[in-house]
């Protein structure tokens, strides 16, 4: 029972970083669920696709209520992210576990490395081009964060929101709801890929799905609310940091590496996670200064 409570905490914190920051959901509860419950990669990528079908719903709609949305945008995305997660679900669902894990590690690694170093520099973008985005390019971006995004148990966000942030072509809140509204169907296309592969494991672990989605859906409408007030800095570069804590370990596991290796690693990491977060904290504060200055 007490399990099942930190899942649902875990689902609710996950699901504020993930509607405020439009990534996190996914990557987060994985490697919580992987920590915490000791499911194997594939069973908790189900469970958090599965739960994810009620978060991103409520995500959606409130983001939309918002009108944080850019519908053409949002199904570019969605169709061939789809397609992707069908597939990349399919694999892992006949994936061995011990191959699966600490390729599910380093997946997740690498998506809390990329949110250190992009939360670090600390960008406040003030104008946006307005410009469509090609459909060709949309689609690709689709794919790749669909696939990452199943295979990894996360992912979606750190790929699809980062890239379209640093194009600048949309507001940062607009890109949060549309990515947000676009995962519904990246979630309902993996489960229904782990629901072919993997029927009664998935159905084992329904109070899981059902901790998670509760804890998710409570936090959905606070974080489309706070989308615009939430410091992303501290929010990114926390969650980064959590992610390649928790997920270092088994990639240098599945290397043989010592334990006195892995607790100095640890350590560095904690260290530099905590000073990438300040300096980029200090970095956004200057740059909100000088462009509040004109």
């Amino acid at each position: 029972m007490l399990i099942l409570l930190l899942i649902a905490l875990a689902g609710f914190a996950a699901q504020l970083v993930d509607g405020g920051l439009g990534m996190g959901f996914g990557a987060t509860s994985t490697t919580l669920l992987i920590t915490l419950a000791g499911l194997g990669p594939a069973q908790a990528s189900a469970a958090v696709h599965a739960a994810q079908l009620g978060t991103t719903l409520a995500s959606g709609a409130t983001h939309w209520r918002f009108g944080n949305v850019d519908w053409k945008v949002a199904l570019a995305l969605a169709v061939p992210g789809s397609v992707a997660a069908f597939l990349g679900a399919t694999l892992l669902a006949n994936l061995h576990m011990d191959a699966a894990r600490p390729i599910t590690a380093a997946i997740l690694l690498c998506i809390g490395i990329n949110l250190m170093w992009r939360f670090s520099r600390g960008r406040v973008q003030r104008t946006y081009s307005q410009r469509n985005h090609g459909t060709g390019f949309l689609g690709a971006l689709g794919f790749i964060g669909g696939f990452v995004d199943s295979t990894g148990g996360g992912g979606w966000g750190p790929i699809t929101t980062s890239t379209l942030l640093s194009a600048g072509r949309i507001e940062p809140r607009r890109v949060v709801g549309t990515v947000c509204t676009a995962e519904f169907s990246i979630a309902a296309a993996a489960t229904f890929g782990f629901a072919f592969g993997m029927w009664e494991d998935l159905v084992s672990n329904l109070l899981t799905v059902a901790a998670l989605l509760i804890g998710g859906v409570i936090a959905a409408p606070i974080a489309a609310w706070s989308v615009t007030r939430l410091n992303p800095v501290i929010l990114g570069s926390f969650v980064g940091t959590l992610l390649v804590l928790l997920n270092v370990p088994t990639v240098l596991g599945a290397l043989d590496a010592p334990e006195e290796v892995l607790w100095l690693v640890r350590g560095a990491v904690l260290l530099i996670g905590i000073n990438l977060g300040v300096h980029g904290f200090k970095a956004y504060s200057r740059n909100k200064m000088r462009l509040a200055a004109g």
